[in-house]
């Protein structure tokens, strides 16, 4: 039995609900990878590259176009991160990353290209079916994706909201994907995502910081 073979088999049952494998240990690692972005770890990038490879076999499984390409994001954003971390790396007192809320423009330009991304990717996923079986649904989650990790990357305290918001979406369009693991996760996804956000304002209010360098304005 190959690897990817091994990764889409069933691992357990829970609330008559199967959960395979890719699917657990990506969302475990997602886990990590938020865990890590709240403590400002740069380790957060390569957890995020591991759970979106992980995760690609999960998605491709259930036949979520939107999930796959939401990896492939999340795979080429962890490269994006990691650099303008170490770019940014000692702007912060204590010598970590240092976090801030974005300006109305940037909050502005964040939407605007959330608006504009998923009309357009939700119109691709309509006129090509084969892509998704829900095309808005998709589109939504893969544009957010985007636009969370961007903000991650720039140190933006609204990333967390922006995870969230994906979030809403995600979790059911994964139970009724089969993806069980998925929305069970979600609910400590939920307290990290407050918990994170509670502390980047914090941080933010204390330790006001320019945006991180080699990222785009």
């Amino acid at each position: 039995m190959s690897a990817l073979t091994w990764l889409n088999t069933e691992a357990f049952t829970v609330f008559g609900q199967k959960v395979i494998w890719s699917d657990m240990i990506g969302n475990l690692m997602g886990l990590a990878a938020l865990a890590l972005g709240w403590r400002r770890s740069i380790w957060t990038w390569p957890a995020q590259l591991l759970s979106g490879l992980i995760l690609i076999a999960a998605y491709a499984s259930a036949h979520l176009a939107g999930g796959v390409g939401k990896q492939l994001l999340v795979i080429g954003v962890a490269v994006f991160g990691w650099i303008s971390w170490q770019r940014g790396k000692q702007q912060a007192q204590d010598g970590s990353i240092a976090v801030r809320t974005a300006t109305w423009t940037e909050r502005g330009l964040l939407l605007g290209g959330a608006a504009l991304g998923t009309l357009a990717v939700g119109g691709l996923f309509t006129l090509y079916p084969s892509l998704s079986w829900s095309p808005w649904a998709d589109a939504y989650i893969f544009v957010g994706t985007i636009v969370a990790m961007v903000a991650q990357a720039r140190g933006l305290v609204e990333f967390w909201f922006a995870w969230l918001l994906v979030d809403l979406v995600g979790v059911p369009l994964a139970f009724t994907g089969g993806l069980a693991f998925s929305g069970l996760v979600y609910v400590v996804y939920f307290a990290l995502v407050v918990w994170g956000a509670y502390d980047w304002y914090q941080r933010s209010r204390t330790n006001p910081a320019p945006a991180l360098e080699g990222a785009a304005a």
